[in-house]
């Protein structure tokens, strides 16, 4: 029985150790979040993260935002914070619309963003919408990637195309 513990112990420290390297390798190779724009093409990489999501970071009104690229997301979805970052009081926000998540109905209010930047592209007037839920993560949804030619995901890296 006390073999059988070590083993076992000495099985789960070891697979433990291993996480942690692969974890600490996906940092120091940057595909956590590494975000690299073309200068000759405008196109834009994105390479996906530990989570198995693809991350981007946008200026939106002068701030960082990091966002979860979504493709299932019809809209650019700001958590309420990260609306507050970028300087909208959800507090002050009519939330008439709706969106049909995952979780259920949720309650959603229209905005505009005065501009939003991404590698080099940017874009005035972006519409967009706050969540009235609890959101882990904004979103950046098909009404900003349909500004873009083409999106290609070629292994680990998505690929946009202005």
């Amino acid at each position: 029985g006390r073999a059988r513990r070590r083993i076992g112990l000495t099985a789960i420290m070891g697979l433990t150790a291993l996480m942690a390297v692969g974890v600490w390798l996906d940092i120091q190779s940057g595909s956590i979040q590494r975000q690299s724009v073309l200068q000759e093409t405008g196109e834009i990489t994105l390479n996906r993260g530990f989570d198995g999501h693809f991350h981007a970071t946008l200026e939106i009104n002068g701030v960082p935002v990091r966002m979860v690229v979504d493709t299932g997301a019809s809209e650019l979805v700001l958590t309420q914070e990260d609306a507050r970052r970028v300087g909208l009081e959800p507090e002050d926000l009519a939330f008439t619309g709706r969106a049909f998540t995952a979780n259920g109905p949720v309650e959603t209010a229209p905005v505009r963003l005065d501009t939003v930047v991404l590698g080099g592209l940017e874009t005035r007037g972006v519409r967009a919408v706050v969540n009235g839920g609890e959101m882990f993560a904004s979103l950046l949804g098909l009404s900003y990637l349909g500004q873009f030619d083409s999106i290609e995901i070629r292994g680990r890296e998505l690929i946009l195309r202005p």
